[in-house]
């Protein structure tokens, strides 16, 4: 079993160990290819078909199959690499080592919000931005989104989420959000007015590529997300009598039948059940 770490507790070594293999997996294609997934599978409620990654109770073991798909890939190229997680509740400023020239590089500047620094701007040549709903080939970052200014999530805030011992909740989607630890996390919310949470603000706070579907072209996605799925192992841990909703398949006649995938239903792609992704430890263990 190997570990995964708080990132601002990595060494130098391994700082830079998770940037090369970024990097080559990059260079190689694959990394593209994760970044497309995760575009195919951003499926809103107003859109038909079922949703597996995001507004549905498989947000936690869909991105958390996807984090060890991931992770694998980054083995491939060194197997000592491992995903570290990124703390917004605590590590929450924009000149934090996070964004050091030598891990993620910083914030975008001011006109464009293109990345001048770090391994992953554009003009360090081995970050050309290929997938994506814009033309930008470079990365773009956006702090606290100056022009409407957000927050990132405080401790209290990501407590009310792990506090409800209940997972989800009918009706199984972005509009469950009076119950249900899941879109507490995940974040949305009824009329934009009131405001991202948690996850979603999150994304909106990185800006640039991260505020839509194809937000892995932003390599801080895999930290942000690393971090999500530990808040879920804590969640477990909190609530030990609670378990994934729904535990049986949407009836037929239910708005979301066919839509939302049960405790023991496959997940496409990987056809992987929620139901085996429920313990961490048999993959990994977190360092807190």
């Amino acid at each position: 079993m190997y570990t995964r770490k708080n990132q601002k507790d990595l060494t130098a070594d391994e700082r830079a160990a998770f940037v090369n293999a970024v990097l080559e997996i990059k260079r190689r294609g694959v990394y593209d290819e994760f970044v497309r997934l995760h575009g195919q599978y951003f499926v809103s409620d107003g859109e038909g078909g079922q949703r597996v990654g995001h507004m549905s109770p498989s947000f936690f073991p869909w991105h958390r199959q996807y984090l060890l798909e991931f992770e694998r890939a980054l083995q491939q190229v060194d197997p000592k690499v491992t995903l570290p997680y990124w703390d917004w509740t605590v590590d929450r400023s924009t000149t934090s080592g996070l964004w050091a020239d030598d891990f993620l590089g910083g914030n975008g500047r001011p006109g464009d919000r293109r990345v001048m620094t770090g391994p992953f701007a554009h003009d360090a040549g081995r970050w050309p931005v290929t997938v994506g709903v814009t033309e930008e080939k470079y990365l773009m970052r956006d702090f606290g989104r100056p022009a409407d200014p957000v927050e990132l999530p405080t401790p209290a805030e990501l407590a009310r989420a792990v506090d409800d011992p209940v997972y989800d909740a009918s009706p199984w989607d972005s509009t469950s959000t009076t119950a249900g630890f899941r879109n507490k996390v995940e974040g949305w919310t009824v009329g934009e007015a009131e405001g991202w949470h948690n996850h979603n603000r999150v994304h909106l706070w990185v800006g640039g590529q991260m505020t839509g579907g194809t937000s892995p072209n932003d390599p801080v996605f895999w930290l942000h997300h690393t971090f999500i799925d530990l808040i879920w192992a804590r969640w477990q841990r909190r609530h030990p009598g609670s378990g994934y909703e729904p535990s049986r398949p949407v009836p037929a006649g239910d708005p979301q039948h066919g839509r939302v995938i049960s405790l023991d239903e496959p997940m496409s792609p990987w056809q992987v059940r929620p139901s085996a992704l429920l313990d961490h430890t048999r993959f990994h263990q977190y360092a807190e």
